[in-house]
């Protein structure tokens, strides 16, 4: 169990120091778009601020594509639905190599999280290749079903350096690559082929859940939280 532990973080840390360098390689741009104006400021680096898809659309900059690879990873929602789903794994004592109890809760939490940063970092990093965006653009002006169309939409698409729309390609190379590629340090009943397949799937359902929550979680919390 300490030698997988040690070759997970070792990986995940690999993938990380990886984007980080790419990050710091990447050649300076102009950030100004064509009207002359700089993108904002970002505040900090676990705030998530998803940007609106119907206004004037500037390229991921490197330190965006950092800020994105931290907030799907270790943000609120993230680490509030590991642990639900970790719990209901515990609950049901699954996989049955991590036990019952806060230690196979922590083993589950653990490989969940180690999964989700290893399919992060390969899409963050991948998608310099095609200039993939992975942020989300919100529609915050549409109607509910275009909405709802948009989150979708945005799962199986990205936007490239032009603002065009295109298939995901370094997403789903995230997705079902950490999700294979985590079958080498997998308890054995969950290690099979079909096991990554389905996990792969359910990454696709959480990337939909993401998506909704930054289309809709800025007007729920202006509604609820809002102070008069």
């Amino acid at each position: 169990m300490l030698a997988r532990s040690r070759t997970i973080l070792a990986i995940c840390a690999i993938l990380f120091a990886n984007c980080l360098v790419t990050f710091a390689q990447e050649s300076p741009r102009d950030e100004s778009g064509q009207s002359g104006e700089r993108t904002p400021a970002i505040p900090s680096v676990l705030t998530p601020q998803p940007p609106i898809k119907n206004t004037a659309y500037y390229p991921v900059t490197p330190s965006e594509r950092l800020r994105w690879l931290v907030t799907s990873t270790i943000g609120l929602p993230d680490l509030v639905g590991g642990s639900i789903t970790s719990a209901l794994g515990t609950a049901v004592n699954h996989p049955v190599e991590y036990g019952p109890g806060w230690r196979g809760f922590g083993d589950r939490f653990g490989m969940r999280l180690t999964g989700i940063s290893t399919g992060n970092a390969m899409e963050a990093s991948i998608g310099m290749i095609w200039r993939e965006d992975p942020r989300y653009f919100r529609a915050p002006d549409e109607r509910f079903k275009q909405r709802i169309s948009n989150i979708f939409k945005q799962t199986y698409y990205a936007r490239r350096h032009d603002g065009s729309f295109h298939p995901a390609y370094a997403r789903f190379i995230g997705i079902f690559g950490n999700n294979f590629l985590s079958n080498t340090w997998r308890a054995q009943s969950e290690a099979a082929n079909h096991d990554a397949a389905l996990r792969s799937l359910e990454g696709i359902a959480g990337r939909v859940a993401s998506n909704a929550f930054d289309e809709f979680w800025p007007d729920v919390k202006r509604h609820v939280f809002h102070r008069h």
